[in-house]
C-alpha cells in the first residue's frame, strides 16, 4: 500500500525497478564502478532541481532493502505490472502529482540535464496554446549506432512532435548525400501529465507496438502526440554485460577526469 505525502509534488520522478530482467539478470543490483546501478540513477535524478521528488517503485524485497540501506525513498508496487509505465501508474494512483517522469532504472549515465530538457516542453507554455501531455527525449544518433536495432531512432515534425519511432535506420537517406535530416536516437525517458498516464495504460496494445516492440508507438497509433525534446548528451542503457563494462569504463573515466588524474 502506498502512502500519499502531506504535500504532493508537482513533478514526481519515478524509477521503476524490478529484478526479473531477461538479458542481464538482477541488473538493478549490479555493481558498476563501485555502486549498484540503481544508486547511480537515483542520485542523478535527485540532482535535477526541476523534480520535486524522486522515488523508486519496485516489487522486489531486495531492491526495497537496497533503497532503505542507501536512504532512497521507495514504494512497493504490484508484481503484475506489465511495464515500467504501468508501475509508474501504480504510483500515480496513490500519490497525486501534476507530472510523472518515468526514469529508466538501467540508465546509470543519466544526467540532471536529461531531465531538465525532457520537462522543458511540459513546463514552458507554448505560443500556440497547446498543452503538452507527453514528452520524451532524443539526442543526435552516433553513426555507428544508426543501423543497430538496439538504438531506437525517432523522426520528428518541425514543431517537435514525434512522427515515428523505429529500430530501423530512419530517416533513410535515399540518395546517400548525407544532406538530409540528421538522425536522432531516442532516449527512453518519458514525462506524462496525470490524465494521459492513466489513459495510456488503459489503451489496448497496438499493432505497431507489437511489431517494433516499442511501447511509445501505442500512443502514436491512437493519435496521441508525443513531443520530443533534444539534448546533446548521449546515454547508454545497460542490457548486457558488454553494456555494463562500457558504462563502467565511462564512469571511471569521468571520476578520473574530475579528480584531475591523467588517463593512460
Amino acid at each position: 500500500m502506498l502512502n500519499s505525502p502531506a504535500h504532493p509534488p508537482r513533478v514526481l520522478g519515478v524509477i521503476p525497478a524490478r529484478l526479473a530482467s531477461t538479458r542481464l539478470p538482477r541488473k538493478m543490483l549490479l555493481d558498476i564502478a563501485g555502486e549498484p546501478m540503481l544508486a547511480w540513477v537515483y542520485r542523478a535524478a535527485r540532482a535535477c532541481t526541476v523534480l520535486d521528488s524522486v522515488l523508486i517503485a519496485t516489487d522486489s524485497a531486495e531492491i526495497m532493502a537496497l533503497a532503505q540501506r542507501y536512504g532512497f525513498p521507495a514504494v512497493f508496487t504490484p508484481e503484475d505490472c506489465a511495464s515500467g509505465t504501468d508501475r509508474v501508474r501504480a504510483v500515480a494512483q496513490a500519490i497525486p502529482s501534476d507530472i510523472y517522469v518515468n526514469i529508466q532504472g538501467d540508465e546509470p549515465l543519466l544526467r540532471p540535464e536529461h531531465l531538465q530538457a525532457l520537462l522543458e516542453p511540459m513546463l514552458t507554455p507554448r505560443e500556440d496554446g497547446q498543452v503538452v501531455e507527453v514528452s520524451t527525449l532524443a539526442t543526435p544518433c552516433p553513426p555507428e549506432q544508426f543501423d543497430s536495432p538496439s538504438a531506437v531512432k525517432v523522426v520528428c515534425a518541425r514543431d517537435g512532435r514525434a512522427l515515428y519511432f523505429s529500430r530501423s535506420p530512419v530517416p533513410y537517406d535515399r540518395d546517400g548525400l548525407g544532406q538530409g535530416v540528421p538522425p536522432l536516437k531516442h532516449l527512453g525517458l518519458y514525462a506524462f501529465r496525470r490524465d494521459m498516464l492513466e489513459r495510456f495504460t488503459t489503451l489496448p496494445p497496438s499493432r505497431l507496438e507489437a511489431t517494433e516492440k516499442l511501447e511509445q508507438l501505442r500512443l502514436l497509433e491512437h493519435g496521441i502526440d508525443i513531443w520530443v525534446a533534444q539534448t546533446p548528451f548521449d546515454s547508454r542503457g545497460v542490457d548486457t554485460e558488454e553494456d555494463r563494462q562500457a558504462v563502467e569504463a565511462i564512469l571511471y573515466a569521468k571520476a578520473a577526469a574530475a579528480a584531475g588524474v591523467a588517463q593512460p
